[in-house]
């Protein structure tokens, strides 16, 4: 019997249909049924490419849809998603395709150039590119692709993910996550916090990493749940999307930001039921006049790249 994790995300996709999966700030929007169909395009393109089961598929790209899709997509032939912070510098970006020896590495179109010096260089044998609003030569592959349908069986012990850690003792080292790894935690999480159909997320989280990647858009596809993608945190749409999410994942800084700002006030929150903070300890202090402004208590949790998320609130 196949575990791939997409098998379980299609079930619930397929029961979604036209219900919304992800909307940007800018309006563009994705249903369930439109991400089937773009991710086994994508699938069908990175397979014309060169991507088999088991190979990597090196990510640094700027946040968008589509790069949520090309996650599906890796999911789907039976690849292995390995997203790179988009801050990384080029010789970090060595260092990593060398290491990880991926099939293809998606770069922005604006990095091309040097990405395909240093796919050159270790031995990465294609280059594709994805920007931000469903462009880039991958999107063109995808458009002239053979949709992938299939979706490849893998094993529950089978990579799904590798992601670098912070390299805290010398080089960053590759996490390798196993598809049972990644669906029992979302599996656990969307019952730890009541995640449903209903639940609309903000998600203002870089995706290159556990939080914004594995625990938000797992879950949120683990419930048929929404996203509202914002391109990173900024006070002023957060405050917006409040009125229309319920739903809030983010780091320290954004609750001392949103405790400092005089919008923040229970009329704002009144439609949100959830507000989680990780990453990093959010002090006391914190905690207690977030409260007092909204009547919200932050769910703190706890996890680490090589487990995601350990500890559903501490």
């Amino acid at each position: 019997m196949s575990h791939n994790l997409f098998e379980t995300f299609a079930r619930r996709m397929h029961e979604r249909g036209d219900a919304n999966f992800i909307t940007t700030r800018e309006g563009r929007d994705y249903s369930y049924v439109d991400a089937l169909a773009m991710s086994a395009r994508l699938a069908g393109a990175l397979i014309e490419l060169g991507a088999a089961p088991g190979d990597r598929v090196a990510v640094q790209v700027d946040k968008s849809p589509e790069a949520i899709l090309l996650y599906l997509a890796t999911l789907r032939i039976g690849a292995v998603y390995l997203p790179l912070n988009t801050g990384y510098t080029g010789d970090e970006i060595r260092y990593f395709l060398g290491d990880a020896e991926p099939a293809l590495f998606v770069c922005r179109p604006a990095a091309v150039e040097e990405a395909r010096t240093l796919a050159a260089e270790t031995g990465c044998p294609a280059v594709q590119t994805l920007g931000t609003a469903a462009d880039g030569s991958l999107m063109e592959a995808a458009a002239a692709a053979t949709p992938h349908e299939a979706v490849e069986p893998r094993d529950e012990n089978d990579l799904a993910a590798i992601l670098y850690t912070s390299g805290t003792t010398g080089r960053s080292k590759g996490a390798m996550l196993t598809h049972r790894n990644l669906a029992s935690n979302a599996a656990t999480l969307a019952e730890a916090w009541h995640f449903s159909k209903t639940d609309r997320l903000i998600h203002a989280l870089p995706i290159f990493h556990t939080h914004g990647l594995f625990v938000a858009c797992n879950v949120t596809l683990m419930a048929g749940a929404s996203m509202l993608f914002l391109a990173k945190f900024d006070a002023d749409m957060i405050v917006e999307a409040m009125h229309h999410g319920t739903v809030l994942m983010g780091v320290p800084t954004f609750y001392t930001r949103l405790v400092a700002d005089p919008r923040l006030t229970p009329e704002v929150t009144a439609r949100m039921r959830l507000f989680v903070s990780g990453s990093a300890p959010l002090t006391a202090e914190t905690h207690q006049a977030f409260e007092e402004k909204t009547g919200h208590a932050i769910l703190e949790r706890y996890g680490m790249t090589e487990t995601n998320l350990t500890a559903p609130h501490v």
